[in-house]
Formats: structure tokens, C-alpha cells, sequence
């Protein structure tokens, strides 16, 4: 559906989640429904046979690099429901020689990995501030790595580890915690541009609902504790070239 349903009952508590509409994002979704959360969960579209049916969760229509929208949705939300938790997951991947991107595959990187995220945090922390919410950036292991054959691809998950971490030692006073989790290879449709895949073994990969699962840790610690990095792999190191690329 284009836009979403506000409910117009008692505020409860509500969580934004982007990317939403498969992966991680869905994953996440699912749990903070389980835990009781209104789960806005935000993607360019949900596909009828595969869109999340818990109670809780509104997906929401919106291009993350659409800025216009997605600041009006987030603060219709804001708005209307006690605001605790934000999730910017939403991520874009191009892989190869550097010298071989187009501007607009970088573009859309720096777009969606790092300014909306910048952008959706800036629109909705007040809102965080007074209900010493949560935002949890989903980066990568890239973020700390060397990373040819994904340069710009890292570089921004550097950015938005840098940005989790100087926005954590600005708002922890506030009773805000920001949470950075740093996924090593998961099985998701994020590497449907490379030419490569996670491994055939299972334990060559991360799944979705193990990364939510470090969501959920990160909530579930009592107040006055915060988890700042949970970086997260698999135990072995492997990945699987496609052929015909």
C-alpha cells in the first residue's frame, strides 16, 4: 500500500524500521512485533506472497532516497505514537573495481546507506530524546576492513559506523542508546549485483533472524546499560563465485 495507517488508538509504543520488505529488515520487523512493538517498517514495495503478517507491523511505501517522503512519513509516525525504537537498515551493494561503478551506483550507495540514515536519525531524535528510545544503525564488518572490490560499498558503512558512534556519545546523556551492529556475510538478496554469493555451507553465512536476534540483545538490557557494537560472523570464511559474471 502507498503511504500507511496511523492507528488512532492509545499511543503505544512504535518502532521504524527500514528496509523492511525482505532480509534483515523483515527479520527485525518480526521480532519487534514479538516484543510488543507498532512496527512501521519502511521499503520501496512488498510483495503480496512474501509481505511480513504480524500483528503490529504497517509497511510503509517509500524510496529511503526519496528524502521529501520519508521525512513527512517518519514524522506522521512520530506524531501519532510514542516513538522508542529506529532501525536503519536499509542498505544498497555494488561490488567490483572501483574504476568500473557508475556515478549512479555510488550515488545510490551514499545515498541509502548513509545519508538517509543521517537524515531519518536528525528528523526523529527529539522524538527519541523523550522517550530515551534507541536507534540501531545495521552496518557491516566492512566497516573495519580493507575492502577491494568494494570500496565505496565499505566506505559507507565506515561512514555510518563513525556517525553511530559520535551520535552515541552526544545523546547517551539524554538516555538515548545507539546500538552499531556489524554483520559479516548473511544470506540476503544483497549481493544479487556481485559476482559473488555466500558459501554453500551453513557455516559460511549469517542468517536474517540471527542479526535480529542481536536487535533484540541490544534492547533487552536493562536501563543504564547500553550495547554500543555487535559484530557478528560466521564461522567460516568462504565465499562462492558465480559463474557467467
Amino acid at each position: 500500500m502507498d503511504g500507511m495507517e496511523i492507528l488512532e488508538t492509545e499511543k503505544k509504543r512504535a518502532a521504524i524500521v527500514t528496509g523492511a520488505s525482505c532480509g534483515i529488515g523483515m527479520e527485525i520487523s518480526r521480532r519487534l512485533c514479538a516484543l510488543g512493538y507498532e512496527v512501521y517498517g519502511i521499503g520501496r514495495h512488498f510483495a503480496e506472497k512474501e509481505a511480513l503478517r504480524e500483528n503490529g507491523f504497517h509497511p510503509v511505501v517509500c524510496d529511503v532516497s526519496d528524502t521529501k517522503k520519508l521525512c513527512a512519513l517518519a514524522g506522521e509516525i512520530a506524531a501519532r505514537q510514542r516513538l522508542g525504537v529506529l532501525v536503519n537498515n536499509a542498505g544498497a551493494g555494488y561490488y567490483g573495481l572501483h574504476e568500473e561503478l557508475n556515478l549512479a551506483k555510488i550515488s545510490e550507495m551514499v545515498r541509502v546507506n548513509l545519508e538517509a540514515p543521517m537524515i531519518l536519525t536528525q528528523q526523529l531524535l527529539r522524538h527519541l530524546k523523550r522517550n530515551k528510545g534507541y536507534v540501531i544503525n545495521i552496518a557491516s564488518v566492512t566497516a573495519n576492513q580493507s575492502n577491494p572490490h568494494g570500496c565505496a560499498y565499505g566506505a559507507t558503512k565506515a561512514g555510518l559506523a563513525s556517525f553511530s558512534r559520535s551520535l552515541s556519545d552526544e545523546v547517551r546523556k539524554y538516555g538515548v542508546r545507539v546500538t552499531t551492529i556489524l554483520p559479516d556475510m548473511t544470506k540476503t538478496n544483497l549481493y544479487r549485483n556481485a559476482d559473488f554469493d555466500v558459501g554453500d555451507e551453513a557455516e559460511s553465512y549469517l542468517l536474517p533472524e540471527e542479526v535480529a536476534g542481536a536487535v533484540e540483545f541490544a534492547l533487552c538490557q536493562r536501563e543504564g546499560a547500553m550495547v554500543s557494537e555487535i559484530m557478528l560472523r560466521p564461522q567460516l570464511h568462504r565465499i562462492k563465485r558465480r559463474k557467467n559474471q
